[in-house]
């Protein structure tokens, strides 16, 4: 699998763009997937803080990762607006029948494939050796399109999850 996901992020965007990554517990269908295109866009181009446009981007990587970024350079993003992405969000849940915001499960690209693991098995993966240090891991807790570039695919022993498997 073609794992280079930073030629798809549009570079007019400041660095210090935030980002919010939404993990779908299963591959978006292609049929899925084409109804979320639009979906997505109709968001970014509506997207308001107190009625003032806000520069956003949104698309689906991967078939299963949805990526919000909001350059707050020109419009800072509110909670308001911060909460019409959720409802976003939750609506894509509802319609595709996913889980989005289950923060027990974590990707990794494992036989160049994404496998979604929860939490709890990932010592198990561990010791039987599905996942090691080298493995890739979705690290969705990048805030702004710099980290997102630079820390989101990241080999295991460069994570947090290094520790935590005493792999530091």
């Amino acid at each position: 699998m073609n794992v280079d996901f930073r030629s798809h992020i549009p570079a007019g965007f400041s660095d210090d763009s935030r980002v919010w990554i939404y993990q779908c517990n299963r591959l978006f269908s292609l049929s899925e997937a084409l109804q979320l295109e639009p979906m997505l866009q109709d968001f970014v181009a509506g997207w308001n803080s107190h009625g003032d446009p806000v520069k956003g981007y949104a698309n689906l990587f991967f078939g299963q990762f949805i990526i919000l970024m909001a350059d707050e350079t020109a419009t800072g993003v509110s909670g308001c607006s911060t909460d019409t992405s959720v409802r976003l969000i939750k609506s894509i849940e509802q319609q595709f029948n996913v889980q989005l915001f289950d923060r027990q499960s974590l990707a990794f690209m494992i036989k160049d494939k994404i496998q979604v693991l929860p939490l709890s098995q990932l010592a198990y993966a561990v010791e039987n050796n599905f996942i090691n240090g080298d493995t890739l891991y979705f690290n969705n807790t990048v805030l702004t399109k710099k980290e997102w570039m630079d820390h989101w695919l990241i080999p295991v022993k460069e994570s947090w999850l290094a520790k935590r498997l005493a792999m530091a």
